[in-house]
């Protein structure tokens, strides 16, 4: 039975590429309010996993549920109640950042009053007339997410999101990613990086070819497996060490 109270609700689901088996039977449900991670190293098929949940990607098998609707196939109802930022940035060519958040808003009949104050939100407004050509690896995130956000969804996919920023940049945007979450809003994280899954998740899905090996609070994770960190956690899991 599906559990209509949760955020996500994902039922075996797979996926196939030629030979290659990218999601293998992964089932997970994440609360309403939930700052969800799914860790893995690259290639342990996170993305296609999201893609799967967001509806992006017709699965193989299994289904899932988001905010007690069916993902697949694709209905425009459901997308105003979600906001996905992809692992790379999409962007309209030789627009500025206002001139993009306002493209993203009209999109989701969304106001112009708000597409500004989403720029605040992400501390872009000084940036508002620089094209996103020009702006930094993590401005570009920042504007990414803001464009996410912009129609005010209730659920919140992220794919790595600060994958290539430096370590202040990278700073800021858990900032942002916990102050998006403390409004109530249930996030999803890819991330192979361990220290991010750490400090931001309420629970994390450790994945690896394909597959959820284990699911828990960080903390919870670390204890019951009487191992120092994630690192220590995916090593036992795997019987090998993790490679980001």
């Amino acid at each position: 039975m599906i559990d209509n109270t949760a955020a996500i609700d994902a039922r075996d689901l797979r996926k196939r590429y030629g030979d290659v088996q990218a999601v293998d039977g992964v089932t997970f449900q994440v609360a309403r309010g939930e700052f969800y991670g799914i860790l893995g190293p690259n290639g342990a098929g996170k993305t296609t996993t999201l893609e799967l949940v967001e509806g992006l990607r017709q699965p193989d098998e299994g289904s899932a549920h988001l905010l007690g609707e069916p993902s697949w196939p694709r209905s425009t109802r459901l997308l105003r109640r979600i906001g996905v930022q992809l692992q790379a940035s999409a962007f309209f060519e030789k627009l500025t950042a206002r001139e993009q958040i306002h493209t993203f808003a009209a999109l989701y009949g969304a106001s112009r009053e708000r597409a500004d104050a989403m720029l605040d939100t992400v501390g872009l407004t000084e940036k508002r007339n620089v094209r996103d050509d020009k702006l930094s690896g993590g401005q570009a995130q920042r504007l990414s997410i803001a464009c996410a956000l912009v129609h005010d969804p209730e659920l919140v996919f992220l794919d790595e999101p600060t994958t290539g920023l430096d370590p202040q940049a990278r700073r800021n945007l858990w900032d942002l990613l916990r102050g998006i979450n403390s409004t109530g809003r249930t996030v999803v994280l890819t991330t192979h990086y361990m220290d991010e899954a750490e400090l931001l998740c309420d629970r994390v899905a450790i994945m690896d070819a394909g597959r959820i090996l284990r699911v828990g609070p960080p903390a919870d994770l670390i204890r019951e497996l009487g191992a120092n960190n994630l690192e220590d956690v995916f090593l036992q899991l795997t019987g090998r060490e993790y490679r980001e």
